[in-house]
């Protein structure tokens, strides 16, 4: 029997070019929120995954990964970590590893999808993992934009947790000059700014070299870095930014100390494993030296 009769299949089509295949256990929604399509679903690999315009953004099996890298090196390079904002997130999973640092006194999620929040606390609850009932978490469902634009207060860690910014994306409007400069006004000095930052691979990397390029008219240390994420079958990119420290150069020291204030176990992200993030292959150090266009 082929195997693919005992299955049916969630086809994700990463490019022109390249299909990626899961086979689906189990739906527990597929539909039309006002903003895109997004469905959850359990896979026989991954387990359950949050599907967003045909686009895998996280999986049961390895949220983890992406997640803690995403949020980690960040905090732990960031001086003041009282007051953080993340931007998109709305599964709550980033949400909950910023809350995982004692030192955050409030931690502010804006996602313009109230539907993708709803979602993610009936089905996923794994990802957030009580994190929006956490008192310290203070949950906006809005635009961005106007939060960027209205919003007085200043941030010791801005996390980016955006879908990418395609053109037929809610993303695609805050990635432009004037949103990263009002990122920046909500930046404390000595904060860092980190962004999830596409594909890192030798054959799709181009775009994350134009965010870098972009984010370097503004920021004195702009540093890539990436891994592997299983379910989306990718190498993963991120980018930190600051203006008073190279996230990149963080001290071995450091890592150990915040990990270790850290409430529970990491999966994956510690000090071996941050200079394993940082230490970026030759074709995409050239790629990231060329000149090109930006945002």
């Amino acid at each position: 029997m082929p195997k693919t009769e005992q299955w049916q299949w969630y086809v994700e089509q990463f490019s022109p070019t390249e299909l990626h295949h899961h086979a689906i256990e189990e739906t527990y929604f597929a539909g039309e929120t006002p903003f895109q399509h997004v469905a959850v679903i359990r896979s026989a690999a991954f387990g359950k995954m949050l599907i967003i315009d045909g686009d895998t953004q996280s999986s049961q099996a390895d949220e983890r990964i992406y997640h803690e890298s995403l949020v980690h090196p960040a905090l732990a390079a960031t001086a003041d970590r009282s007051d953080v904002l993340i931007l998109g997130g709305g599964e709550g999973a980033t949400l909950r590893e910023v809350l995982r640092s004692p030192e955050v006194r409030r931690c502010t999620m804006v996602d313009i999808d109230g539907t993708v929040v709803e979602l993610a606390k009936r089905f996923l609850p794994e990802w957030s993992a009580g994190a929006f009932d956490d008192r310290r978490a203070r949950v906006i469902v809005g635009d961005a934009l106007a939060f960027l634009a209205s919003d007085p207060d200043r941030y010791g860690a801005i996390v980016s947790d955006l879908t990418e910014p395609l053109a037929d994306s809610p993303s695609n409007p805050l990635f432009c000059e004037r949103v990263f400069l009002d990122i920046k006004h909500r930046l404390r000095d000595d904060g860092v700014y980190v962004l999830q930052a596409s594909t890192a691979g030798f054959h799709n990397m181009q775009l994350h070299a134009k965010m870098a390029r972009t984010l370097r008219r503004h920021y004195r240390f702009v540093r890539s870095f990436y891994t592997h994420v299983p379910a989306f079958d990718n190498d993963w990119a991120f980018i930190a930014c600051s203006d008073a420290v190279d996230v990149a150069a963080l001290p071995a020291q450091a890592i150990d100390a915040y990990v270790g204030g850290l409430r529970g176990e990491n999966y994956f992200y510690d000090a071996e494993t941050h200079r394993r993030l940082f230490s970026l292959p030759l074709y995409l150090r050239r790629e990231l030296a060329k000149e090109g266009d930006a945002f």
